[in-house]
């Protein structure tokens, strides 16, 4: 739990990161590829990792059952298609000269069959409606107050808006999760 305990801290924190680093790497109308797009992206590519583990946690949280395995299966799922999103973004990144030439390179991995569906329509998607969907079974257990899963829905929605404010969402993450630090090991409990 340890890990999850740390992830759930780390994670929002790395998707902070990636959103900052992003909106002032886009203030000069030059994002990408270069060491703002790299940095912006490995931040996120970590985080996305930590939330692996933040998922694997919560889920020893939930009542035992096939609601639980089909929620936690989707939103792995979902952070498995964003990891290979952000890779195939690091990659193009390092790859390409320029924004003309990461538009080729990325349309290259797009033109596959099912890839855009797959890792850019449909498969991320379900790591965020896996993680409201998380939350809301978590308050009903009362593991996490009403508000908590609340506050992921509105963050999950946030980047849908503009990708500008997926800092706020971030932030939101991590303001959810802080009724669960004692359960998955980030604050101790006072010895008695």
């Amino acid at each position: 739990m340890r890990t999850a305990g740390f992830a759930a801290v780390a994670a929002p924190l790395l998707m902070l990161a990636y959103g900052v680093i992003r909106w002032f790497g886009r203030q000069d109308g030059v994002y990408g590829p270069g060491l703002d797009w790299q940095a912006a992206h490995m931040a996120n590519l970590a985080g996305l990792v930590l939330f692996v583990f933040l998922v694997s946690g919560l889920r020893r949280l939930l009542d035992p059952g096939w609601i639980r395995e089909t929620v936690i299966a989707l939103t792995l799922v979902g952070a498995a298609t964003s990891i290979v999103q952000f890779v195939v973004d690091i990659v193009v990144g390092l790859r390409a000269a320029d924004k003309a030439g990461m538009r080729e390179l990325s349309q290259e991995f797009h033109s596959l069959p099912g890839v855009d569906l797959a890792f850019y329509q449909v498969g991320p998607q379900l790591l965020y409606a896996g993680m409201i969907a998380t939350t809301a079974l978590l308050a009903y257990a009362r593991r996490l107050p009403w508000w908590s899963a609340a506050v992921v829905l509105v963050s999950s929605l946030l980047p849908i808006v503009t990708l500008d404010l997926i800092p706020l969402a971030a932030l939101g993450y991590l303001l959810a999760l802080v009724p669960l630090w004692r359960q998955i090991g980030v604050i101790q409990a006072p010895a008695r």
